[in-house]
């Protein structure tokens, strides 16, 4: 069957991507690496609005409840399922997650479902509420001797019928004397909310600790949103007027699907007309061409059938691409060794203090803090304020941030090098590394960094972390050097940040039990610099049951996720550790 033209793409990361050939045309009109507004989830595009780190903060918060109900509700396409995923990214490492995506189901599949997901067994033959829900509850209970603890997510939770929510409600009764065993995150529309106001819900309703609605980004994150996706695809210039976004915000209502689909059929058209700016008339031609009706009837119903081929399309890739599955993203991507290991993330959790904003500006060259001034009695230094800053900052901050990184690794980034910058650190035998973490995981990298910060505007600003002490960093913002209160740092970052570590010599990111090849080599010669032990074998390129169990040994020494996988947080504290030289450090000098 034929499904029409396709062009081929190279994706960041060497990935082969198709797209229809139109938009892979306008691709090229724009000198973009990718489509900036595909629905796909994509972490590296992920935008978090001023509403989205609320919700995040108050599921956190719920899941430190310890037990009970913690609800979030949203329109068709506010982002509750990126919201979903930084949740699933940030929870301890002593958490295990069971996701439930189709809740259209009865009570006993739904507990046979939550089994399946925790990998406890049951008796095929048997599925009664009774038999599941008692090997349910032994399981809790093991996990809890453990130290675990079980948190169940359950999307699209409006769906559930009254029955199944209320064997959901059954479910937090189990419990020890003194704690629940299972926390329940139910996320859904509006309709939920309605759902859980009636009342034969209020039983359910008393149990929910923490709830928060996503509304619609506002105006000014739309513009911050629009530009943060072109500049990741390889854009640092303004692409949409300001008419333009005021009328996409207008029109879609602040709803980040809509803004996607809108955008990309307006580059389409940009790229058919040869023009190299979005105006208002563009938007409005896109508009009519995606929408039934009249186009400039306000509102959201005219959105209808967008909404639902929207929702197909999400659909779709929701289910080949879960994020809170390591292996799943690396299959969804093709990419193997040049995918981060989610396994072995480490999060920990942290305090965000405030204090006065205090930057002092040094001259650009190679950045130093010559004559460094002393921080006065208050924490402060004379001059304007990090938040001023940020809210001042232009698309050039992105390659001023990626310059500054590159000079921490004594590799010079040319005028003419687009974004993706992790492909020109490849070239040099350098690797990124995107994530979420804290203060304390910065610290366990000990490698130069850079921060995205974001403005009281809701403007994701990139920043290079240099150096960190206890109650002071140094950072590169806008191409000048500053010095700075952690706490005042630590107001404007919620986490993101990207680092680049050195590859083993063959550039192998991802080993394990059974791998063979040079850098299985490397990592067998690094353990026993550092260890001690003598790991000689017949074979030293192939990664048997010895090599293994030492890098078990290493893994449990240095704080990892004890997995035996060789990853890229095992690989950066085997470089820590082994005395390679030109290795920059966040706690101050080159190795």
């Amino acid at each position: 069957m034929k499904c029409g033209n396709s062009g081929v793409k190279k994706g960041p990361r060497g990935t082969k991507r198709i797209f229809p050939i139109e938009h892979a045309m306008y691709l090229k009109h724009f000198n973009l690496s990718e489509r900036p507004f595909s629905i796909t989830p994509d972490p590296r595009f992920l935008y978090m609005s001023r509403r989205h780190r609320e919700a995040l903060a108050h599921l956190l918060y719920g899941l430190g409840e310890g037990g009970g109900f913690v609800q979030l509700t949203g329109e068709v396409g506010t982002g509750k399922t990126t919201i979903c995923r930084c949740l699933i990214e940030q929870v301890p490492e002593n958490v295990d997650i069971a996701l439930v995506l189709n809740p259209k189901v009865t009570a006993e599949e739904l507990i046979a479902t939550v089994c399946d997901e925790l990998g406890v067994d049951y008796p095929p033959e048997i599925h009664s509420i009774k038999t599941l829900t008692d090997v349910l509850n032994r399981h809790l209970l093991d996990a809890h001797a453990r130290g675990r603890r079980i948190v169940l997510i359950i999307d699209e939770a409006q769906n559930l019928s009254t029955e199944v929510l209320e064997q959901v409600r059954l479910l937090t009764n189990l419990e020890t004397a003194t704690q629940k065993l299972l926390q329940i995150i139910l996320i859904g529309q509006p309709e939920l909310r309605d759902m859980l106001e009636r009342d034969d819900m209020r039983q359910l309703a008393q149990r929910v600790t923490a709830r928060y609605h996503l509304e619609p980004i506002t105006r000014q994150e739309t513009g911050a949103y629009i530009q943060h996706r072109l500049q990741i695809s390889g854009i640092t210039t303004d692409v949409f007027s300001t008419a333009a976004v005021d009328h996409i915000q207008r029109l879609s209502g602040g709803i980040p699907r809509l803004i996607n689909v809108l955008c990309d059929r307006s580059m389409l058209g940009a790229y058919v007309e040869g023009k190299s700016q979005i105006d208002k008339r563009i938007i409005k031609k896109a508009a009519s061409e995606l929408l039934s009706g009249d186009p400039r009837a306000p509102g959201m119903r005219r959105w209808v059938p967008l909404v639902v081929g929207g929702l197909a399309i999400a659909a779709i890739a929701v289910y080949y691409y879960r994020p809170w599955q390591p292996m799943d993203i690396r299959a969804a991507l093709s990419v193997d060794e040049e995918v981060m290991n989610l396994d072995e993330r480490q999060f920990d959790p942290g305090s965000l203090a405030s204090a006065r904003p205090a930057p002092a500006e040094v001259a650009a060259g190679p950045l130093a803090l010559a004559n460094r001034p002393p921080l006065a009695d208050d924490g402060s230094l004379p001059g304007e304020s990090l938040a001023a800053l940020l809210l001042n900052a232009d698309t050039s901050y992105y390659r001023h941030a990626w310059t500054a990184l590159f000079a921490q690794w004594s590799v010079g980034l040319p005028a003419d090098v687009k974004p993706d910058f992790c492909n020109f650190a490849v070239e040099n035998g350098l690797r990124c590394l995107v994530g979420k973490g804290t203060w304390a995981s910065l610290r366990h990298f000990d490698r130069p960094v850079i921060l995205t910060l974001v403005a009281d505007d809701g403007q994701r600003v990139p920043a290079a972390l240099q150096h960190l002490e206890r109650d002071n960093v140094e950072l590169v913002l806008g191409g000048k050097l500053y010095r700075l209160p952690l706490g005042q740092v630590a107001r404007h970052w919620y986490g993101d940040f990207t680092m680049l570590m050195q590859a083993p010599p063959a550039g192998t990111l991802y080993m394990k039990l059974g791998s063979r090849g040079a850098d299985v080599g490397w990592v067998r010669q690094q353990l026993e610099t550092i260890q001690g032990p003598d790991l000689s074998t017949d074979n030293p390129l192939y990664f048997d049951e010895g090599l293994h169990q030492q890098v078990l040994n290493f893994q449990h020494s240095r704080g990892l996720v004890a997995d035996g996988v060789v990853g890229r947080h095992t690989i950066i504290q085997l470089n820590s550790l082994s005395r390679q030289s030109g290795i920059p450090r966040l706690a101050g000098g080159i190795s």
